[in-house]
């Protein structure tokens, strides 16, 4: 049970596994205005930054899960090097159906909505963890403008143009859900620009170091495609975002 290793290789340096910087991602966490010993529950927890620091700077506590076995060390070392390992830990198992074993304040599924088969089955999974009056928090990504056509949501990693929503829509999709959006912190093209293209220089190290490896090919494919493909699309079409959420 793990991530495929490509992925692992394409963010092997990032703390953070989603377009957000860590600037974006600590004014999140004071935002909320929530107060120290805060319980949280982070699913698809990734290399573990955000439940790291916020442990740091802002005394929360809780638990991260996260099917990588290499992201899950990553974050058990970064919690280790930040002071906070007797605060947080991580699991390392498929956070798809994971519930706290008690409620949280704070429940968590920053950029991973497969593992409740989109934002509908996510927000009903982080429910069940959730205290009554609690915060939610989804991330998601969704059209910053419409794409012309399929082509360019495909070339934006997406199925097609009907798998993510403008942004209204995507707001009023929480609220049909029965939630109040209370507040957000979105990615812009410069927080997108770190994240991806800091990929590429990761594929490359990789590359040189690995040449005669089985994903050699596939690397390398990637790393001749990408930079074009994404400022070509995903920079121009897709916006991502965290979104804090309220049961009504």
């Amino acid at each position: 049970m793990d991530l495929p290793r490509i992925f692992t290789i394409r963010e092997s340096t990032h703390r953070i596994h989603n377009p957000l910087t860590a600037g974006k991602l600590a004014a999140l966490g004071e935002a909320l205005h929530l107060a120290p010993g805060t319980r949280v529950l982070d699913l698809a927890s990734g290399s573990g930054e955000m439940l790291c620091t916020w442990a740091r700077d802002l005394g929360f506590t809780g638990t991260g899960v996260d099917l990588s076995t290499v992201f899950t060390e990553q974050a058990r070392a970064r919690a280790s090097e930040l002071g906070v390992a007797a605060r947080v830990e991580f699991i390392h198992a498929d956070a798809a159906g994971y519930v706290a074993d008690r409620p949280v304040d704070l429940a968590a599924c920053v950029g991973a909505t497969w593992i409740g088969n989109g934002v509908a089955g996510t927000a009903e999974l982080l429910e069940r963890s959730l205290r009554p009056g609690g915060l939610m928090l989804i991330g998601e990504p969704y059209w910053r403008r419409a794409p012309p056509d399929a082509d360019t949501a495909q070339a934006c990693h997406a199925t097609g143009i009907t798998d993510f929503l403008l942004l209204p829509e995507l707001i009023a999709h929480f609220q049909d859900l029965g939630y109040d959006v209370v507040e957000m912190m979105l990615a812009d093209q410069d927080s997108w620009d770190r994240y991806a293209a800091a990929q590429w220089l990761n594929l490359r190290r990789w590359l040189d170091q690995h040449p005669d490896d089985d994903l050699a090919t596939e690397v390398r494919e990637e790393l001749t495609t990408e930079p074009a493909r994404y400022t070509r699309a995903t920079r121009e079409y897709l916006g991502w975002g965290v979104f804090v959420l309220m049961k009504r």
